[in-house]
């Protein structure tokens, strides 16, 4: 039997948070490519190991692929006769188990690792989140590596956006307000967020709608994007307490229980902790 090193990628998707499903040879009779116990880790876009390729691995990786696109959670077995309808000549029998090994998680790219958002990435990172973490500055980030979380380092964050899955959850909360216009700009260009907000005070947020008007963005396009953010319920302005309105927002959102503030005529009237302290 080939001694395929899945346990280890198996580990380090779990660290990253990304969804795969562990396809497994549990029976095979007469010829077939690999034998019982065969094991291959599938992503969306990845494939670890083999089981012995073929038509065989191809049904396999789709089967996989359609779990992965739908969410299931729950494995399933299946019977394949190795024969003309796989267009393979082994002859066999195999029976293979695909498991979901990782659950689903929502992506979120964060832009910042001030104080609010080191607060907020350790809520984050006991919830379904996947999160891309950047910033500039690399003495910024914590020593300590959470389950889940992708920490970059960039000298370009704005060009980091091109790099991201469609329906990403994206918060802006670095410590330079230029910056965070730019990323704002980058992120309502793509026009496909989940969530998309930004960190800041009601004046922030009237600046930002007269400069991205400037560039030739509608009214439509501004209601994208939320600033404040986090619950009005939550007045506070440390850290801690901006983190767990946030994160709320964030569970209300992928719940699909909030009706998203839509711009700044609807946008709370508290003023939220400004860059400079955000930092």
């Amino acid at each position: 039997m080939f001694k395929d090193n899945w346990i280890q990628i198996l580990a380090e998707l779990e660290r990253k948070g990304e969804p795969c499903v562990l396809v497994t040879v549990v029976e095979h009779k007469g010829s077939t490519p690999r034998d019982s116990g065969t094991k291959m880790l599938v992503t969306e876009q990845g494939c670890y190991a083999t089981i012995g390729g073929g038509h065989l691995e191809y049904k396999a990786l789709k089967l996989a692929r359609d779990m992965l696109l739908n969410g299931e959670q729950q494995m399933k077995v299946e019977r394949f006769n190795l024969g003309a309808s796989l267009g393979q000549c082994c002859g066999g029998m195999a029976s293979i188990m695909l498991e979901p090994v990782v659950r689903a998680r929502h992506h979120l790219v964060l832009f910042g690792a001030g104080h609010v958002a080191k607060a907020l990435v350790h809520i984050l990172a006991t919830l379904p989140f996947r999160i891309t973490w950047i910033d500039e500055r690399a003495a910024e980030f914590p020593l300590e590596q959470l389950s889940g979380v992708t920490q970059v380092i960039s000298d370009d964050p704005v060009g980091e956006i091109n790099h991201q899955p469609p329906g990403s959850f994206y918060l802006v909360m670095t410590h330079n307000h230029q910056l965070d216009l730019e990323l704002c700009a980058k992120i309502l260009k793509r026009q496909d967020a989940r969530y998309f907000g930004v960190i800041g005070s009601q004046t922030k947020r009237k600046r930002f709608d007269y400069k991205l008007k400037e560039r030739g963005f509608s009214e439509a396009d501004l209601a994208q994007m939320i600033c404040p953010i986090g619950l009005s319920q939550v007045v506070g302005k440390h850290p801690a307490e901006i983190a767990v309105s946030v994160a709320g927002e964030l569970i209300s959102v992928y719940q699909q229980t909030l009706v998203l503030r839509t711009g700044a005529s609807e946008a709370t009237e508290r003023e939220k902790l400004t860059v400079t302290s955000s930092a």
